[in-house]
């Protein structure tokens, strides 16, 4: 596994090999390499009449496996002042089949379906002094049931704050097996960085990390997946690593190999997808990443292919897969979906 440029790294591709890590260009050189074995489709969705997809962080399969939600920023860069519903499900073709959601969210960030076919989602935005449209929004998490009945809130509509029952920009969510719910709570700057922990009725249970770079530490919990053994993988994008925790928030371990994570997502057989949409960034560039879809396993860390973002600006942030191993992938810039078919 990969923690730092001075160990050794355990790379899955035709054959497997191992690398000592003397200089940091050489090493990402090998996963930027990975072949890419999908060919991209950018027209596969078919938008409800008169609507345009806008700003989009996330995308999600249904339980069915093959269905897909997307949770856009209404056609634009945010929701406040529209009637447009943020939420969208598609069928297996691509077909639009319903949406929910219009006049609760300031800014669509994170995405998550639950076992039961619940829709979670985070407001990553408040009023902050920039809009009084805004006033008594934001800054939440809110649970829907698939036909768009809005079953719980967390967190208190417009303020920002880390409190138990607070968030200062909550990225994602995510609802393990049992039922218990998993904010990351933060996205850069001034915002909180840590994973709060909810029952499945809400109630605060805890919450762990803060700003920083250690073990256990984030930037910006960005992205959150779960893998078979029910551990918590953390896209802790401002620090270019996935943080992997027990569900009571002990570090076990951390994968740098898949570059800067915007976006994670984990299949069933264990498949770990991660979506880099910073690593061209002028200040990100010297460390050699390239910017794409990253795939390997989320079990030791090897990562087997790499599909470029052949978007200049890199705004493909949200990743994940369907169950016939479809790769998708949404853009914030550039506002699009895109499907990636194997060839």
């Amino acid at each position: 596994m990969w923690n730092d440029n001075n160990t050794k790294f355990i790379l899955a591709g035709a054959a497997a090999m191992v690398v000592c890590g003397t200089a940091a260009a050489q090493v990402n050189e090998e996963v930027n390499s990975r072949p890419d074995p999908y060919v991209m489709d950018q027209d596969f969705f078919k938008m409800p009449a008169g609507r345009k997809i806008g700003s989009t962080v996330t995308l999600v399969p249904d339980p069915d496996g093959v269905s897909m939600w997307v949770y856009d920023r209404c056609g634009d860069w945010a929701c406040v002042g529209t009637d447009i519903e943020p939420i969208m499900k598609f069928d297996a073709e691509g077909n639009f089949v319903k949406s929910f959601g219009a006049g609760l969210i300031v800014r669509p960030h994170g995405l998550h379906i639950d076992f039961e076919g619940n829709v979670w989602v985070t407001d990553d935005q408040g009023p902050d002094g920039v809009d009084p449209r805004r006033e008594g929004m934001g800054h939440q998490v809110h649970k829907f049931s698939s036909d768009g009945e809005l079953l719980m809130s967390l967190g208190t509509p417009g303020v920002a704050g880390d409190g138990p029952n607070e968030f200062n920009r909550p990225s994602a969510v995510y609802v393990a097996p049992n039922g218990e719910i998993f904010v990351g709570d933060g996205h850069g700057g001034n915002s909180n960085s840590r994973v709060v922990k909810f029952s499945s009725d809400g109630t605060f249970i805890k919450a762990f990390g803060h700003r920083g770079t250690g073990p256990g530490e984030f930037e910006s919990p960005h992205s959150l997946a779960m893998d078979s053994q029910g551990r918590l993988f953390v896209g802790d994008r401002g620090n270019s690593r996935i943080q992997i925790f027990d569900q009571e928030g002990n570090y076990l371990d951390e994968y740098t190999q898949f570059g800067r994570p915007s976006g994670i997502y984990i299949d069933a057989n264990d498949v770990l997808y991660a979506a880099d949409s910073q690593s061209e960034d002028e200040d990100q560039v010297a460390l050699g990443w390239k910017e794409g879809i990253r795939i390997g396993s989320a079990v030791d860390g090897t990562v087997t292919a790499f599909i470029p973002d052949i978007d200049g600006e890199g705004s493909q942030e949200g990743v994940t897969a369907d169950a016939n191993g479809i790769v998708y992938g949404s853009l914030t810039g550039g506002m699009a979906l895109r499907r990636y078919t194997p060839r």
